[in-house]
């Protein structure tokens, strides 16, 4: 993967208006709030400090016998009192405006994300590009709240600084261009740092991701019996410090390459520090000034040197994340599937598959070459070929999820194409072989999940469960309907949810279509964990109302031998067609997928 290019200072400069206006727009209020709040904690700090010189010098008069500096120093007291309170209560209030705006601004941009995400043209999921994209406009999202209070942060200690720094130049121009000299050092170290900080990160994506992908792995209650079965605990335990060091271990080697330059720039700082207060000391020992400009000179370097220092921390914390900006604006822009076309109100006539040939994104390998058939309303068809021949990727493309590269699918002769996607996936019931699990969820919701544009009966739910059957195991379930189906999830009852096997979770997935009552239903190994006679009474059910068209991949012969028309995929190509016998009397491919459960 080539490296994100480093951004420039006007870039930087663009993408911090960005986080800006995205933040004001979602948030006016406590962003305008915030960037005020910016300036008086720069300013207001600096104005203490004077007045406390003031108080300084006017107390000193005063012990020597002046009367009207001693209620100058009393004044000053009370305006720096009054001062330190007014900071104090602001930032009480900043902390409460701080933290609205952070939910307000991440809400905002969350939901943005994950919608976009969610309505990506599809072949995008498959994509690996896509995919790191989205990595790291997720990292910026996940923080861009945090990012923005980073930002007035910033803003807060340049304007800080820079206060400051003219505060010197009042008093003292060449102090003032010393401490500026004094700084300048440590802003580039800590710009060069962060660029190659953020290179190493682009460059080590793949290397993140593995390792956040293989702790999930090692995390996972019910992955850990394998792992130990093969010994292969410590194996993962090395291979994690690995992509660990790789990742994490570059960025500190960083820090050390970079840490006596570091050092140097401390001590170029400290050295004018010190400078200034001998000076002023001298200054004041000759009566050239008076005491209280000693604090006022020893704060306003300290609160110079402090600004520089935080200013560098916070760049060097923010300069990551404005680069990853880019990556974020760049995602939103790739484009989503658009609902525009005409809206599909009936299930249609005939599907037909019309010369069809298909190959995924960035490959060249035909998938389906040359596929041609009809299913006609309540007909009941049957995919079959061994694995790899192109099933699967038939069905997305009935679904509408992959466009043909060639020829086309017409739903009573218009091309799907030019429908409405969600209109035509309405008259659909899909159960593919990576079904959801909706672990969140009791078993009555992952049934009724299956339609929730429409009013939730139970009595809907317990004839899907018993079509799909499920009813049986469900209402044994310890709080049936409303037991959760994952032992992690307690209600609100303190009752814990327990887990399912492989074939109890297929029946449910089962009994999400049969409630959907779509009337035309996919069905992709739909009873692969299933026992033989529980699948024979399901397709019964499925087969006999006579009003479903249903599309299936099986390699179960009990199933494929009851359908209408059985299509037979050999390398994204239908070598034979027809019913059960008609196959079974050719003696050719069909037969020898299927010769041991022929002789059964």
């Amino acid at each position: 993967m080539s490296d994100k290019k480093k951004l420039n200072t006007a870039e930087q400069f663009k993408a911090i208006a960005g986080v800006a206006r995205l933040s004001l727009k979602v948030a006016p209020g406590p962003v305008l709030f915030k960037l005020a709040g910016a300036f008086i904690d720069a300013i207001l700090p600096i104005v203490t400090i004077y007045f406390a010189a003031q108080t300084t010098t006017a107390l000193v008069s005063a012990y020597g016998g002046d009367q009207a500096a001693g209620r100058q120093a009393i004044t000053y007291v009370i305006i720096t009192a009054l001062l330190g309170l007014i900071l104090t209560l602001w930032r009480s209030l900043d902390n409460y405006i701080q933290a609205k705006m952070r939910y307000v601004v991440e809400a905002a941009v969350s939901d943005r994300m994950y919608a976009h995400f969610l309505a990506l043209e599809f072949w995008r999921y498959d994509d690996k590009d896509t995919a790191d994209l989205y990595d790291r406009a997720l990292k910026f999202s996940d923080f861009f709240a945090w990012v923005f209070d980073r930002i007035a942060s910033l803003i807060s200690q340049l304007i800080g600084l820079i206060t400051a720094i003219v505060a010197l130049a009042i008093f003292q121009p060449w102090l003032a261009l010393a401490v500026f000299i004094a700084i300048a050092p440590g802003v580039y170290i800590q710009f060069r740092l962060s660029r190659k900080q953020i290179a190493h990160w682009n460059q080590n994506v793949e290397v993140s991701q593995a390792k956040n992908m293989l702790e999930w792995s090692l995390g996972r209650p019910n992955l850990i019996s394998e792992l130990r079965l093969y010994g292969m605990v410590d194996f993962m335990l090395r291979h994690r410090r690995k992509l660990r060091d790789t990742d994490e271990k570059g960025r500190i080697d960083f820090e050390k390459t970079f840490m006596p330059f570091r050092i140097a720039a401390d001590s170029l700082e400290a050295a004018v520090e010190l400078s200034a207060l001998v000076w002023i000391s001298l200054q004041i020992i000759a009566r050239n000034h008076p005491v209280g400009q000693f604090l006022y000179v020893q704060q306003i370097v300290s609160r110079a040197m402090q600004n520089a220092s935080s200013f560098i921390t916070t760049l060097s914390q923010i300069d990551e994340d404005i680069a990853n900006l880019f990556d974020y604006e760049q995602f939103m822009q790739l484009p989503t599937r658009t609902s525009e076309g005409v809206k599909l109100t009936a299930p249609p006539q005939q599907i037909t598959f019309e010369n069809v040939s298909f190959t995924y994104p960035g490959s060249k390998n035909l998938v389906l070459e040359n596929v041609s058939f009809t299913i006609s309303a309540h007909q009941h068809v049957a995919v079959v070929g061994e694995n790899g021949a192109g099933k699967s990727t038939l069905i997305k493309l009935l679904i509408g999820l992959y466009q043909p590269i060639t020829g086309k699918i017409l739903l009573d002769g218009k091309d799907l194409a030019e429908y409405d996607t969600a209109s035509w996936h309405k008259h659909l019931g899909v159960l593919q072989q990576e079904f959801i699990r909706y672990d969140f969820a009791n078993a009555g919701d992952n049934v009724r999940f299956g339609d929730v544009e429409s009013p939730y009966t139970p009595e809907r739910v317990q004839e899907a469960l018993k079509q799909a059957e499920a009813e049986q195991f469900v209402n044994k379930l310890p709080q049936g309907t409303n037991t959760y189906i994952n032992n992690w999830m307690e209600d609100s009852k303190g009752n814990k949810g327990v887990d399912l096997s492989g074939g109890q979770w297929q029946r449910l997935a089962l009994a999400r279509d049969f409630y959907r009552r779509a009337p035309i239903i996919i069905l992709d190994e739909p009873t692969s964990a299933i026992d033989a006679l529980a699948e024979a009474r399901i397709f019964e059910r499925l087969f006999a109302d006579g009003q479903r068209t249903v599309v299936t991949i099986s390699h179960r012969l009990s199933t494929v031998q009851k359908v209408d028309t059985i299509l037979m995929l050999e390398e994204g190509k239908i070598v034979e067609s027809g019913t059960h016998a008609e196959l079974v009397a050719k003696k050719g491919r069909y037969v020898r997928m299927f010769k041991s459960q022929l002789k059964g």
